[in-house]
């Protein structure tokens, strides 16, 4: 019934065309994760039990570099709000909104699937998280990233997340 709901609420996502570079991770209460993520590197902290802080920077070959500082508050154990704040490097910044979904597929991989919104971009992420260790995770994105000025990037990506 889980793998049913999170296929589903992924093919929403999906169909909305409209994610975020850095994997939804499952953290505790004041852990760490830092992970490489194909162009993305990201940092976040567990604040609360529902909310946790991040900064990403991404290097976009057509677009200069993103870095973002962004929260994600978890509505339940599945669904998270993203908000967020773009900085690109060529013009403005660009406040963000957008909803995560993540769950188990499988013993010792979750997917994850997030859209998110701004004013002069939407993004569009679907991966799978592998947990190699107890503190260590095995990434594999999709990405599209949908510039309002300029061509789409698609992207698949491995990357990697360590947790502290």
């Amino acid at each position: 019934m889980k793998k049913g709901l999170l296929l589903a609420g992924a093919f929403v996502i999906l169909s909305a065309g409209t994610s975020f570079a850095a994997p939804l991770n499952n953290l505790d209460n004041e852990q760490t994760a830092i992970g490489l993520s194909g162009d993305a590197f990201y940092i976040e902290h567990k604040l609360s039990d529902r909310f946790t802080l991040g900064y990403q920077s991404i290097d976009r070959d057509y677009y200069g570099d993103m870095k973002d500082v962004y929260g994600q508050y978890e509505f339940t154990g599945n669904l998270r709000g993203i908000i967020g704040n773009r900085d690109f490097d060529y013009r403005d910044s660009a406040v963000y909104l957008g909803l995560g979904l993540q769950g188990p597929l499988a013993p010792q991989l979750n997917g994850h699937a997030s859209i998110i919104a701004g004013d002069k971009f939407n993004e569009l992420q679907a991966g799978a998280s592998y947990r190699l260790a107890s503190n260590l995770d095995l990434n594999a994105t999709y990405t599209n990233f949908m510039p309002d000025h300029g061509p789409d990037k698609d992207e698949i990506a491995i990357g990697a997340t360590l947790k502290f």
